[in-house]
């Protein structure tokens, strides 16, 4: 039986970060109450476009992979912030690479995007369509967010991550997945203004409405999230004390400790890095993992649970059986164009120019 492991991984954060005391500089809002509620203490924002960002992470998960551009059959792209919808953003990936043997997809399911992006690459692999692929998870929200809306302006930020996934007869990578949408609530968590839907209607030129309500959408994601675990431990047959780590969905810090006591498993077993990144959406999931692995949580044969959810509302969850390797082979040099401004500059830059 075919496998695809995982063995490589990159992400790329832009450098420009905006505090919660910057997000105090022109919201009703403080560092304090930021922090209570969402556990997140800063965020980043890009100074490039989503497919740069998701460009320098590919090439830092073929470094540690110890793999070239050739190698790639595959670019799955996860993402809600594409450069464009047509053509494909994962075909700007590739034209930044160099990697023109790899077939381009784009895959958009909000948070879910880079997990539902893993899927696809795991089974075209395990089906034998390809031998390999790269999968990305990148956001760039900071152009498109409503940065008079405090209930969402304190929760999201840019980042990229990708994984490299190639065939093996060793049973690792992604050994069972459950995925699932709330389609009927899908309005509780939505952008208007951004999309076709939306076209040669003046009013929102430029302009983005969220309608985000918390309290419903902790719940579905609590929910969600619960279910697809629950699912994936009886799919491959192991309990929740055989888990590893738990890498989930970094949304709020509230919704993670909810659904660590639902599940019943121990805290001290959860990677959590949303103090310093917010919600990056797509990136989100794909981020941790990554980091994950370079602060040395992440021991070879591991079992690691991943839970997330999204706008839609889509929810997932994935086991993974990490492989041996824990440490890249090399290090890539590839590094974003250098940023002049700061995150509260940056953000600042893109409130006047909707004005």
């Amino acid at each position: 039986m075919t496998y695809a492991n995982i063995s490589g991984w990159g992400k790329c954060l832009p450098p420009a970060v905006l505090t919660n005391d910057d997000l105090a500089t022109f919201l009703d809002t403080s560092d304090e109450w930021i922090t209570s509620r969402t556990g997140m203490k800063e965020r980043r924002i890009s100074h490039v476009n989503v497919s740069e960002l998701a460009a320098v992470a590919c090439q830092r998960a073929l470094a540690a992979a110890g793999k070239t551009v050739a190698d790639v059959d595959l670019i799955v792209f996860g993402s809600t912030t594409f450069d464009e919808i047509c053509p494909n953003a994962a075909s700007n990936v590739q034209r930044i690479l160099g990697a023109n043997n790899a077939a381009c997809m784009d895959v958009s399911t909000a948070c879910t995007g880079g997990m539902y992006s893993l899927t696809v690459a795991n089974s075209m692999i395990r089906s034998g369509v390809v031998s390999s692929a790269l999968v990305i998870g990148a956001e760039c929200i900071s152009p498109i967010m409503d940065w008079t809306n405090r209930d969402v302006a304190v929760l999201f930020g840019d980042g990229a991550a990708a994984l490299y996934l190639e065939s093996a007869d060793e049973q690792t990578g992604v050994l069972a997945e459950s995925l699932g949408c709330y389609g009927e609530a899908r309005d509780i968590l939505s952008v208007q203004g951004w999309g076709m839907k939306y076209a040669n209607q003046q009013k929102y030129f430029g302009e983005s409405n969220w309608a985000f309500l918390g309290q419903e959408i902790f719940k579905k994601a609590v929910s969600g999230m619960a279910q697809a675990c629950d699912k994936v431990l009886e799919k491959s047959e192991i309990s929740a004390d055989e888990i590893d780590l738990v890498v989930p969905h970094q949304a709020n810090l509230r919704i993670i400790d909810t659904l660590v006591k639902k599940l019943k498993m121990d805290k001290d077993s959860v990677f959590v890095n949303i103090e310093k990144y917010g919600n990056m959406s797509a990136a989100t999931i794909l981020v941790a993992l990554v980091e994950a692995v370079e602060e040395g949580k992440v021991k070879s044969g591991d079992m690691i649970l991943m839970p997330a959810f999204g706008g839609g509302l889509t929810w997932s969850a994935h086991l993974i059986k990490w492989g041996i390797r824990t440490d890249a082979i090399s290090q890539s040099d590839a590094e974003l164009p250098e940023c002049e401004h700061s995150g509260l500059t940056l953000v600042k830059s893109i409130i006047n120019n909707k004005c």
